[in-house]
């Protein structure tokens, strides 16, 4: 009788699972795609809806699929030092963490450095593929499509603990690289998305002691132009339909309960899907914040300010707030109502006749898997060498009075390679597990002939270090700093100069600088290897050392892609993304987010190390004239001739950057306003076209409240870097 009633009740559930996927109008790919919200809005019970308010977009009543988050600043994350991949239980009952590979890219610092809008998409969409593979694949199958990234935050400080996840201070390379992130997750499908880019963190989340109880404090102003404006490019030309509530305050109101959720970026620039919280914000609202007595109260106001997902414990408090009137459940409507758009959108609505293209991916067992491709590690490598800025090269000895980069491996017998990142990468709290890992000195031996002797010290223990440098023809030093991605606990940060998530930096200075002089004492021939997730005030090695190169941590490809630039394979195109200063003391204070008082290559004054922009080539570049400047409605088309005027094929990032010399009210000394990284044969002349739009030489105006174009004119600069401008002309508008 029992197994009797077990099949009956198959055949029921078979029944409903078929009456869900044939019978309701939410199937029905041909409908508006707003009629079919409202359909399985209204087929929702109360309970249902209440469990969507959490990062889980599945329904199981109607056989929609159980999909979650993704961690995927820079590569997909299933897996590595946080243990993004899960847990699992074994025999004798102890639990340990699973891990899925994925390809592992550079920290988005580096991301941004390589200045290549085509690559950072790339490196999306091979994140967006893998993302898929798990979700789709019959082994090691993941419920997830929705990925936390990129990070459009802006890093206004280099003392912030979070710079390594951002692409920059800079609001226009980074909404730039937003847009191209955004674009590789989410596909170019007309209907569907491989993933949904869910973007982190708005807004102005650059400090990180006191994020769960402080204020960023600036005018409308800011707002627009400076910190929402990669956000509001991500929602607007790149197309996400998702971001992050950070945990601080802006003006002294929380994001995640913030008016501008709902008036701005919903109502204004059309984000109709999700809004969530960051980890823990419920409680952080009532705890730290103090902004309700109770977090009935407080998830009652999360809600109604239509942020529709809680990454904390939530449903005891939805509940509460509902029988007591603080909320409703067309409340409840409002704010998931995004949640099913997204999930839509991922085709997750459609049922088995989904015409979705992104459906097969992983489906076939014979398919390689993607993290496994020979183009994956190849397409990392490259990321890897295209991050790479040269900061110094100047002549040596060993290079017979040339510059000492690129190194000739032919006419190298002995290496010196030391510092503890010489043969260790070092992964993030947002990294994966990469599939493998070639370190420095991996990608060195790789480059070398296999006569060479490499002399390999993690550091100077009695002396070893210098010996090593003091026998070999050159040395090579790989220090920088720890971003700690294997410790869950966040103020774990011991080293002043070290940041991380929930600890910022109290110091800019080198710790292993001393490391540094005593190995170039013993000889002369140094290269400085930074791996490094930030900028540090290297005054001493930048007038000493011949030769700087700056990689982020992370890459599985750190050492060969390193290895192709020191050997001259890749000539190196890298720019920095932040002004890195010569001193502390010569930054604002930490809590002063009116970027104004002397913040970022807009607004600093005084000399710097580095300047924005930033980067050395073994090319040289001549900039030989302003070939044109031509309008039409919505743009301004600036082309210039560039040419190669090195031995060395290469790569030249062209900056455009503009100032307004006629303005009537307050405008940065310069803003960049176009770039382009371009492939220049040695010897060649290329013809480079800026292309720069109207509406980004305007500016905010709160009366109009729309971004305002003054008459008059605009003067453009064109050059190598922020304060490397080598042509200059006007346009009047």
């Amino acid at each position: 009788m029992r197994n009797k009633l077990q099949l009956l009740a198959l055949c029921l559930l078979f029944c409903m699972q078929a009456s869900a996927q044939k019978t309701y109008p939410f199937r029905n790919t041909k409908l508006a795609d707003e009629k079919r919200v409202d359909n399985l809005l209204s087929l929702l019970t109360l309970d249902e809806k209440i469990n969507l308010l959490s990062t889980d977009l599945g329904v199981p009543r109607f056989n929609i699929p159980h999909c979650g988050h993704y961690e995927g600043l820079h590569g997909l994350t299933l897996g590595g030092p946080a243990m993004w991949g899960g847990r699992e239980r074994t025999d004798d009952g102890k639990t340990v963490p699973t891990d899925f590979p994925t390809t592992i890219f550079p920290q988005s610092y580096g991301l941004g450095s390589t200045w290549d809008i085509d690559l950072v998409r790339k490196v999306a969409e091979q994140a967006s593929e893998e993302a898929r593979y798990y979700m789709q694949t019959l082994e090691n199958k993941r419920n997830s499509l929705v990925m936390r990234a990129p990070n459009a935050d802006l890093a206004r400080d280099p003392r912030w603990g979070r710079t390594e996840e951002s692409f920059g201070e800079d609001p226009f390379l980074t909404a730039q690289l937003t847009i191209a992130s955004v674009r590789g997750l989410q596909g170019d499908n007309p209907r569907y998305w491989k993933t949904a880019s869910l973007m982190k963190h708005f807004l102005a989340n650059s400090n990180e002691d006191g994020r769960d109880s402080t204020s960023s404090d600036f005018d409308k102003r800011l707002f627009y132009e400076y910190y929402a404006y990669p956000f509001y490019k991500g929602i607007t030309e790149g197309g996400s339909r998702a971001f992050m509530a950070a945990y601080n305050s802006w003006n002294g109101t929380v994001m995640s309960v913030h008016p501008c959720l709902e008036e701005i970026t919903r109502k204004q620039w059309g984000n109709n899907g999700i809004i969530c919280t960051d980890g823990g914000a419920l409680k952080l609202l009532v705890e730290s914040h103090k902004a309700f007595p109770t977090l009935t109260e407080g998830a009652a106001a999360v809600v109604k300010a239509t942020t529709g997902q809680f990454l904390d414990a939530y449903v005891p408090y939805v509940k509460e707030a509902l029988e007591k009137g603080l909320l409703t459940e067309a409340d409840i409507d409002k704010a998931i109502r995004g949640n099913i758009y997204v999930a839509l959108k991922l085709g997750l609505l459609d049922g088995d006749n989904s015409e979705n293209p992104y459906l097969s991916i992983g489906k076939n067992p014979a398919e390689a898997a993607p993290y496994t491709r020979q183009e994956a590690h190849q397409l990392a490598r490259e990321v890897t060498a295209k991050s790479v800025v040269l900061l110094k090269n100047e002549a040596s000895k060993a290079a017979n009075g040339n510059k000492l980069l690129p190194l000739d491996a032919k006419k190298l017998r002995k290496i010196a390679l030391i510092g503890p990142y010489s043969n260790k990468i070092v992964q993030d709290w947002y990294s994966g597990t990469p599939p493998y890992e070639t370190t420095i000195l991996s990608g060195i031996r790789n480059a070398v002939d296999k006569n060479t002797e490499i002399l390999h010290f993690d550091d100077n223990a009695m002396g070893q270090a210098e010996r090593a440098a003091a026998a070999a023809d050159i040395a090579i030093v790989c220090v920088g700093n720890h971003p700690y991605g294997t410790r869950a606990d966040w103020k774990f940060s011991p080293v002043p100069s070290d940041g991380r998530e929930a600890v910022d930096r109290k110091s800019l200075m080198l710790p292993d600088e001393d490391l540094v002089k005593q190995v170039f004492k013993a000889n002369p021939n140094t290269i400085l290897v930074l791996v490094s997730s930030f900028p540090y005030t290297i005054n001493w090695s930048q007038e000493h050392v011949p030769a700087i190169v700056h990689i982020t941590h992370c890459s599985q490809e750190q050492g060969n892609g390193l290895a192709d630039v020191l050997f001259g394979k890749v000539n190196p195109a890298g720019r920095t993304v932040q002004t890195w200063v010569k001193d502390i003391t010569d930054l604002p204070d930490m809590m002063d987010y009116n970027i104004r008082h002397g913040r970022t290559y807009m607004y600093h004054k005084g000399d710097v190390l580095y300047p924005f922009g930033y980067g050395l080539s073994y090319s040289t570049f001549d900039y030989e004239k302003v070939n044109s400047v031509k309008q039409d409605k919505k743009n301004v088309n600036v082309t210039v001739s560039v040419k190669n005027t090195g031995t060395r094929d290469g790569e030249e990032v062209v900056q455009l950057y503009a100032s307004y010399p006629n303005s009537k009210v307050e405008r940065p000394a310069k803003q960049l306003r176009a770039f382009k990284r371009v492939p220049i044969k040695a010897g060649e002349t290329k013809e480079v076209v800026l292309t720069v739009s109207k509406e980004d030489l305007g500016y905010w105006d709160e009366t109009k409240q729309a971004f305002t174009v003054e008459p008059g004119t605009v003067k453009l600069l064109i050059g190598a870097s922020s304060e490397d401008i080598r042509l200059e002309t006007d346009t009047i508008l």
